[in-house]
């Protein structure tokens, strides 16, 4: 996610002054906005080399981990906000990672592109998987381990014990909050351990 909209809409859903935690966070250009228009502290964690230098170029504070082995670093609780944008695709341990936001932090924001859009499933439909702006990457060198949908995450969250405070589509800088499963290119939860 590397649209401006975007991360600015995904920013209003983080209280100001919060304590954040950013994993996969990029170059680090959502926590420097989070820093510089709403007063938030906190951490990415990045894995990529290039990323990491980049993040610390904006002056975030960043950590060089994989997330796959886990967040054990952090006590329960260390943070208001843990964000999850854009990586869960990118993840073995999608549920232990997504448990993992929970407990370290009190409200956990995930965003990941949607499978279910309606330019993808016409992909599909004609024989080939996508290509978008979302998802611009090949079958055979995409990043991504898996691929998935708005409703499956629904599904995903109650079976992890997590409690949706909110949810809606992403598709070009605009919320939709009617059948975003169909008319969103991008999935956006913000969520509580139950």
């Amino acid at each position: 996610m590397s649209q401006r909209k975007d991360l600015e809409i995904i920013a209003g859903l983080v209280p100001a002054g919060s304590r954040v935690l950013d994993l996969g966070c990029g170059d680090g250009e959502l926590l420097a906005l989070l820093r510089d228009t709403k007063d938030c502290s906190g951490y990415g964690i990045e894995y990529d080399d290039a990323k990491l230098h980049r993040a610390l170029q904006r002056g975030v504070n960043v950590i060089q981990l994989n997330l796959e082995d886990g967040l054990a670093l952090f006590d329960d609780a260390s943070f208001d906000v843990v964000l999850q944008l854009d990586t869960l695709q990118n993840l073995r341990n999608t549920e232990t990672v997504l448990k993992e936001t929970a407990r370290v932090g009190r409200i956990g924001i995930v965003s990941f592109p949607n499978f279910a859009h309606w330019r993808n499933r016409l992909a599909v439909l004609g024989g080939r998987m996508p290509v978008t702006k979302v998802l611009p990457y090949q079958w055979y060198d995409t990043p991504n381990l898996r691929v998935g949908t708005y409703a499956d995450f629904e599904v995903l969250a109650q079976r992890s014990g997590l409690k949706v405070s909110d949810s809606f589509g992403l598709q070009e800088g605009r919320v939709l909050r009617r059948w975003p499963n169909l008319r969103a290119s991008v999935a956006v939860f913000r969520f509580e351990r139950q």
